[in-house]
């Protein structure tokens, strides 16, 4: 296996990387703080490609690779993570699942504006009764000739306020479980759709999270994706490759804490000496640094599968559990290197174990990535 990125992939990271540290930076602790959401940032972001990073130039994306794709998030995420979830989702469960999905129709008239950055996209799985548990939905679509009646609730919805269609997943038949789970395109103008408040969430506070309501909304027959009962498993191939965006998502932020936490280590000094030449903090940076190679290895495994077309479920899932975890713990490692100071919002480390702790439980949490392993090893 060749493990050297080829000179597309270093300058997508380089863009990515002089992006983040030029644009994203100035204002980050302050937009977390007051949950601004970064709509110029994420124009500009449009405006680079990265929006629809892996959706062919044909549908107005960038024709780039998943690899590609993994760079871009790690480094975006890196400065904010808020930021690389709305790229993430965009990309990974609005853009890949129409590529896999739509009709040449819907790509014409959605895709071609979600993959530029003109258009956001959100996905709408969870419902209040229904998180790990995707099958148990009460959102129903009510078919009417040429059309379907939607009524429900959504939850934790993220880019639900700022986006301009929702992927919706509701019951199209009812007593059924998940075959009776379809999907939808819903745009956002549409009579009898409304979103509710903001969440005030522990992290990636700048992106926006809410509840979405449908009220008798009405979408033609055109809008849904695939056929009825197919839902379920558009969603689960969804969520495999948006497991690979947070797996990336959580090596920034991984990464971020190790670079702080380096750094800090140089240049405090107690005892006569700058800590970097204690034993103990030696010992996390150390941990850090070969746990975060070892996530950084099974993302870009993930990753290299999907670009090949071989399966890669397991893969995400041991990817985004390994590293979701490796973010946990570094960043809380580095909050412990900083001392007092890292738990001061001035500093911007304890921005990072917040962050973290979100990528161990969207798009299936920890211990939903351990049973889709189990289930890999013991059922084939």
């Amino acid at each position: 296996m060749d493990f050297d990125l080829t000179e597309e992939q270093l300058l997508v990271q380089q863009t990515a990387r002089e992006f983040a540290e030029k644009v994203l930076a100035p204002g980050v602790i302050e937009r977390d703080d007051k949950m601004i959401y970064p709509t110029e940032q994420i124009k500009e972001l449009g405006e680079l490609g990265f929006m629809g990073m892996m959706v062919p130039e044909k549908w107005g994306g960038a024709g780039l690779d998943a690899v590609s794709y993994c760079l871009a998030i790690e480094e975006i995420s890196k400065v904010e993570a808020a930021t690389g979830v709305v790229m993430s989702i965009n990309n990974s469960l609005v853009c890949q699942l129409m590529m896999d999905w739509a009709t040449d129709d819907q790509k014409k008239r959605y895709l071609r504006k979600l993959a530029s950055g003109e258009w956001l996209g959100a996905f709408s799985l969870s419902e209040p009764q229904a998180g790990s548990d995707a099958s148990n939905l009460l959102t129903f679509a009510e078919r009417k000739n040429d059309h379907y009646v939607i009524n429900g609730t959504k939850n934790w919805v993220s880019n639900g306020i700022h986006s301009n269609i929702v992927i919706v997943f509701a019951m199209t038949e009812k007593g059924v479980g998940y075959k009776g789970v379809s999907t939808f395109i819903v745009e956002k103008r549409r009579k009898g759709i409304s979103t509710g408040k903001k969440e005030n969430k522990l992290g990636i506070r700048a992106s926006d999270t809410c509840e979405i309501y449908f009220d008798n909304c009405e979408i033609p027959v055109e809008n849904r994706l695939g056929r009825e009962g197919d839902g379920f498993k558009i969603a689960l191939k969804a969520l495999d490759g948006g497991r690979i965006g947070i797996a990336s998502q959580a090596l920034g932020i991984a990464q971020a804490a190790l670079e702080a936490s380096v750094r800090y280590a140089k240049e405090r000094k107690q005892f006569g000496k700058s800590i970097s030449q204690f034993g103990a903090i030696r010992e996390k940076i150390a941990t850090m640094a070969t746990e975060i190679s070892a996530a950084r290895l099974l993302t870009y495994h993930a990753a290299y599968r999907k670009d090949k077309k071989q399966p890669y479920s397991k893969e995400s899932a041991m990817a985004k559990y390994f590293a979701s975890k490796t973010a946990m713990s570094a960043s809380t490692e580095c909050v412990q290197i900083f001392g007092g100071y890292g738990y001061m919002q001035e500093y911007g480390v304890e921005r990072l174990m917040r962050d973290a702790k979100i990528t161990q439980i969207y798009e299936g949490t920890s211990e939903i990535q351990k049973l889709v392993i189990a289930r890999s090893l013991l059922e084939e």
